[in-house]
């Protein structure tokens, strides 16, 4: 089981099998949330990054020790890092986006990109303390603090950075920087923000007006879905399109678990299926479902496959999947 199907199972009873970007936001609730760097006093990072905040200039000229602010509060790290262990796929993939990947000694069993991450049998959602030291780390970074982990390493003087899933874009872009301070590469880290956030707003600026499109984002074959409050509700957000799951009798904290009659009879436009790869999902698996063969998305070709990695991940490939939505967008609205 993936991490983020771990975090929504434990987080709603019975839902085995979701793959979910935007679990950010119940983890966060649940208290696991607050990142950034030291200094940072909360607002939007601006367009040119934020290599501006005091630990960012002090890392930038390789200098430590250096501070950030982590959902495990404050964390000192007294100098470069260089045998980092991570048991977290999006901060693996940050990691290697920001020039650090020459530093990442081992990853975590779910970590399967970029391919050249050091991929281990360890476990971010049953960690074990023993086996991450012996993986003789300098920094562990996390997205879940479970099973006393955090402490257990903390006893033994291993610095831990916790990540917990974002619930906003800015988080995201936070972490980035939280993880670019803490390895010395606050430069790039700056940099792959930056980039993120224009190609953001370009794919944005590009999206059809006017069309207030409707679509479904399913997570399982329950379905689970997610609404627009969620880290990957914002997404969509971006492109004017209107969310089916907003209109769920019970918005389970952004996730509801939705009939196939609503589905159906809310008939969006487009589909975007987030359980490809875990359970199979295209639009000839849709057609079988009861009463949906007829749905509007599946006669006019408008389900969108995405990679169940992309859409339950916070880190750089978000713009990824952006780019996925704004496609499909412009297909749909042509």
């Amino acid at each position: 089981m993936s991490p983020v199907r771990t975090a929504v199972a434990r987080v709603l009873p019975g839902v085995a099998g979701v793959r979910v970007l935007c679990v950010v936001a119940v983890v966060c609730v649940l208290g696991l949330a607050g990142c950034g760097q030291a200094g940072d006093t909360g607002a939007a990072a601006p367009t040119a990054g934020t290599a501006n905040s005091p630990s960012t200039m002090t890392t930038a000229q390789g200098a430590f020790p250096v501070t950030v602010e982590a959902g495990n509060g404050s964390v000192t790290i007294a100098k470069r890092p260089e045998h980092i262990v991570s048991l977290s796929p999006t901060a693996t993939e940050t990691l290697f986006a920001i020039g650090a990947g020459a530093q990442v000694a081992a990853v975590d069993d779910q970590s399967n990109y970029p391919p050249e991450a050091p991929k281990t049998s360890l476990s971010g959602f049953k960690p074990n303390v023993e086996a991450i030291v012996a993986a003789k780390p300098d920094l562990v970074v996390l997205a879940n603090d479970l099973k006393g982990v955090v402490a257990g390493l903390g006893k033994i003087g291993v610095p831990v950075i916790l990540e917990p899933a974002a619930t906003k874009l800015d988080e995201a872009y936070d972490q980035i920087a939280d993880l670019g301070a803490a390895t010395g590469n606050a430069a790039k880290a700056a940099e792959v923000v930056d980039g993120m956030k224009t190609r953001l707003d370009e794919l944005a600026a590009a999206a059809p007006k006017g069309k207030r499109l409707t679509y479904y984002h399913e997570l399982d074959t329950t379905p689970y879905a997610a609404t627009s409050s969620t880290f990957i509700g914002q997404i969509y957000g971006l492109f004017g399109l209107t969310n089916i799951a907003d209109k769920a009798p019970d918005a389970a904290g952004g996730y509801p678990k939705l009939s196939a009659e609503f589905v159906a009879k809310a008939d969006p436009d487009l589909i975007f299926l987030a359980d490809t790869k875990c359970c199979g999902q295209n639009a000839a698996a849709l057609a079988k479902r009861p009463g949906w063969s007829g749905l509007s998305a599946i006669k006019d070709g408008h389900v969108v496959v995405l990679d169940d990695d992309i859409a339950s991940r916070w880190g750089p490939r978000v713009a990824d999947l952006a780019a996925a939505v704004s496609t499909a967008v412009q297909k749909a609205a042509s």
